[in-house]
């Protein structure tokens, strides 16, 4: 392995690629685009082709880095391939065959992306899975997807595995990347990734069939099996096809200004759509260095460790960061304080004016040295090109505070059904507020009842073994999105889901996605949820940020002992109270809530309330603190 660590290097000219994957036989053609000509990105129609292309070309370019012991290690385009073909052929040493679905249940890592590229080299089918999930989710994914074969990165998660494995007869073997903790375990079903990779690098002719399994792939393969969130019933299987990645990349190269050479940071899980495309696909296409944070408690280290030039996160990570910046102003001195006002002000001021005066200008310029440079590189951001936020609705007035610091996110739209990005703002054509304009070759429409539709070549192949929801939400080759919004001047706006309308009593129909978004922009407010429907007036269940009201609580000498007792203290109720009030004054009387409540239970990822981008399931919210809710009414 190659583990240069060290200064960017000297990057070569970038290419693009493309991969496909035998569709099962009892599949029911879904999307009549997948019968259409192929999609060629430098000549190569599957992303599989496109990646072994580029890892030959690339060579020693570095692909990855890791940190080990503390130190950032390299990992090059060839060690990417080396390696994905010393899994390919272990695996295929083992029985896997092409259309095979291989389950991967890791965190973040370089080896998540060898299985990755290794499944899809030899035609088999990746399907990621979330470390969150219980024992008992993962006997259903790996059933519904009828895996063959799991890959665990550690004994967390194969002990999960090893608790119901009488329930999954048809999994062959189970791969573990990490042995510690493990070095004692015999047990013929489980494999060490070390020695897949013999096994592999011992396969006869490997290099031969790795290149010949590649060549074979086609546009029509399903590339990955994406796991919906289940908010309002089991996961449903999203099949997503080579094609449809590769329409994704074209789209997205004419509005997303992508470096060979650009730095970024992997934290978000693999198994989710988002962090597919831009740490596993686009890097493929251009050439990127994904880094991968050690874990999730130290993305905010890492983050100012590689300052990278492209970043991508959700909103509730953007929430974070300006809840902490806040919070370093309320422990500043006075004058400090006043000079971050002052800085923010001045950023405001020129963002706000269509053609800023000199004065603004240069005052701007002063600030930017004095107070904003230094802001920008304490969260991390003081090398930012763009900076990405999607996956869920995100208040604007963040969006501006981050633009007056200088740093522009730009929102997206987009989902698992569409393998990425339907739309989105770019620095050439950026509204706050709107998701931004639909990428090219993807058609938006808005239908009578206000729900979006979306036409395009990355429109997913259809659920797995649910022909039935695949004809719900794929109708005359138009994706219903669930989603309602407007299109303004050429700009999509999210409104909110259809099934979370609420319709009062009195017949007013809300969209709650806008009350909760403001409620957010709070440094004090994880997450809300605004009950109403069939009832006379608008309430709301909160979870409060527990670092930000703690610390709040130390300011102020709010006695707690446990978060219950914090949620329960009069001064924190009154000053989410606060924050409820103001946030009612920019709503209508109809659209203000009259009381709220807290949850007092800690929720983490492994709570079933909460998605894997760590949003609120309103269904289940509602069901499991109903009491909460009829107190209030």
């Amino acid at each position: 392995m190659n583990t240069n660590n060290a200064t960017r290097p000297t990057p070569k000219a970038a290419t693009h690629f493309n991969p496909t994957v035998d569709v099962r036989q009892d599949q029911p053609v879904a999307n009549a685009s997948h019968q259409a000509a192929p999609i060629l990105i430098d000549g190569c129609d599957t992303l599989v082709k496109l990646w072994r292309q580029n890892c030959l070309k690339w060579d020693s370019k570095i692909a990855h880095r890791e940190k080990q012991l503390g130190i950032w290690q390299s990992y090059s385009w060839l060690d990417y391939y080396q390696r994905a073909q010393d899994i390919a052929m272990g695996l295929v040493e083992l029985g896997c065959q092409a259309g095979d679905t291989v389950s991967i249940l890791s965190e973040d890592n370089k080896e998540w992306l060898y299985c990755d590229m290794a499944i899809n080299g030899i035609g088999a089918i990746a399907n990621g899975i979330y470390t969150t999930d219980s024992a008992s989710q993962l006997v259903y994914l790996l059933s519904d997807s009828q895996s063959r074969f799991l890959i665990v990165e550690n004994d967390e998660q194969l002990h999960k595995f090893l608790s119901v494995r009488q329930q999954l007869p048809h999994i062959a073997k189970v791969i573990v990347f990490d042995k510690k903790g493990l070095r004692d375990l015999v047990d013929d079903d489980i494999l060490f990734l070390d020695d897949l990779y013999t096994l592999g690098m011992a396969a006869p002719d490997a290099a031969t069939r790795f290149a010949a399994a590649i060549a074979a792939t086609q546009p029509e393969d399903i590339r990955t099996l994406i796991y919906t969130s289940g908010t309002t019933g089991n996961p449903k299987g999203a099949m997503i096809t080579q094609r449809n990645i590769l329409a994704q990349l074209q789209n997205l190269q004419p509005v997303l200004d992508v470096h060979s050479d650009d730095e970024q940071l992997c934290f978000l899980p693999l198994c989710h759509m988002l962090e597919r495309l831009v740490s596993v696909d686009m890097p493929i296409h251009h050439g990127c260095y994904v880094n991968f944070a050690e874990s999730i408690e130290t993305v905010f280290d890492n983050l100012c460790e590689i300052s990278p030039d492209t970043f991508t996160a959700v909103p509730r990570f953007w929430e974070k960061i300006y809840a902490s910046v806040i919070n370093l102003r309320a422990d500043a001195g006075g004058f400090s304080q006043w000079m971050f006002d002052q800085a923010i002000i001045s950023g405001h001021a020129n963002n706000n004016s269509p053609r800023p005066s000199l004065i603004n200008r240069l005052q701007l310029k002063f600030w930017d040295l004095l107070v904003l440079r230094n802001l920008r590189k304490l969260i991390g951001m003081n090398n930012i090109r763009r900076a990405l936020t999607g996956a869920a609705p995100i208040s604007p007035e963040l969006l501006q505070w981050y633009q007056a610091i200088g740093v522009t996110i730009y929102e997206g739209y987009g989902m698992t059904e569409s393998a990425g990005v339907i739309s989105v703002n770019t620095g050439q054509e950026m509204r706050v507020g709107s998701v931004g304009k639909p990428v090219p070759n993807t058609q938006v429409r808005i239908a009578d009842n206000g729900e979006i539709l979306c036409q395009a070549d990355s429109i997913f192949f259809g659920y797995l073994n649910l022909p039935e929801k695949t004809a719900e939400d794929l109708k005359d080759g138009w994706l219903h999105t669930g989603d309602v919004g407007e299109l303004r001047d050429g700009y999509l706006y999210i409104t909110g889901r259809i099934k979370d309308i609420i319709i009062t009593a009195g017949g007013k129909n809300i969209t709650p996605a806008a009350i909760e978004s403001q409620l957010k922009f709070s440094p004090y407010i994880g997450d809300a949820v605004v009950i109403g429907n069939q009832r006379k007036y608008l309430t709301c269940l909160i979870m409060i940020d527990q670092d930000n009201v703690e610390k709040y609580a130390q300011n102020h000498q709010v006695n707690f002992s446990d978060f219950k007792s914090l949620c329960q203290a009069p001064k924190v109720l009154k000053l989410i109270e606060q924050v409820v009030n103001d946030v009612n004054k920019q709503f209508a009387s109809v659209e203000q809530i009259k009381y709220f409540r807290l949850i007092d239970v800690l929720l983490g990822a492994e709570d079933e309330e909460l998605t894997a981008t760590m949003k609120l399931k309103r269904s289940l919210v509602e069901q499991k603190h109903h009491a909460l809710i009829d107190s209030m009414y």
